[in-house]
């Protein structure tokens, strides 16, 4: 797998601030919240919208937080605290708790895939190993899927996994990894089939070419 985009860290943040309303978005459709875009950006202007209810609002909020924090701390090392972290602000009052391991069982809706309660030392070596996968684009998407089949937190899983992709992306110049509406449908399809089937390569390949958002320059030469 190569990069899709060579970017500098300042023009990926730039991208990742331009588009943070939209990135927001991406996240929250993932996750199953029925909301629209308008919605989003104008919860994130700090307007009411009436129709949405109060864990809707919290959401976007929580993951506006999630991206700030993200951004801000861009140098921050990829490891368990920070995912932790990330997770926490996601999370933030929607679940059993926050901002740590889960522990205690889960199933997931649509597969008879039952994940495992997570090791923390297991769970260290597993993200040990996906950081020494050279390219970067496919060090993020590794990592986003083991996340997210390894429901590692109680909620909020495909938006903490997502958003710690991103770090990998920002911080290496890949451009940003995002689900677009238009896509959300066929990922979800084969995220059930990664869950019970353990095979990526589909919907490694399916983020590759359909879920990455970049800069392209014009030539001037």
């Amino acid at each position: 797998m190569k990069n899709k985009y060579n970017l500098t860290l300042e023009q990926n943040i730039f991208l990742a601030k331009r588009n943070l309303v939209d990135n927001i978005y991406a996240n929250a459709r993932m996750e199953g919240l029925n909301i629209t875009f308008p919605e989003t950006k104008t919860i994130l202007e700090g307007v009411n919208v009436p129709n949405l209810k109060i864990d809707e609002i919290q959401c976007i909020l929580n993951l506006r937080d999630a991206w700030k924090y993200l951004i801000n701390n861009i140098h921050a090392d990829f490891n368990l605290d920070f995912i932790c972290k990330i997770n926490e602000l996601v999370a933030r009052n929607e679940s059993i708790s926050w901002g740590i391991l889960r522990q205690g069982g889960v199933q997931i809706t649509g597969t008879d895939y039952i994940p495992e309660i997570p090791n923390e030392e297991d769970v260290k070596q597993q993200i040990n190993n996906i950081l020494q996968i050279e390219n970067a684009t496919e060090r993020a998407i590794e990592y986003m899927l083991y996340g997210m089949r390894s429901q590692l937190f109680w909620d909020g899983n495909k938006r903490t996994s997502t958003i710690c992709a991103n770090k990998i992306m920002i911080e290496n110049g890949c451009g940003i990894i995002k689900v677009p509406d238009n896509k959300l449908k066929d990922f979800t399809i084969l995220l059930s089939e990664f869950y019970s089937t353990n095979n990526k390569e589909k919907i490694k390949q399916f983020i590759f070419d359909n879920c990455i958002d970049g800069i392209v320059f014009k030539n001037n030469q």
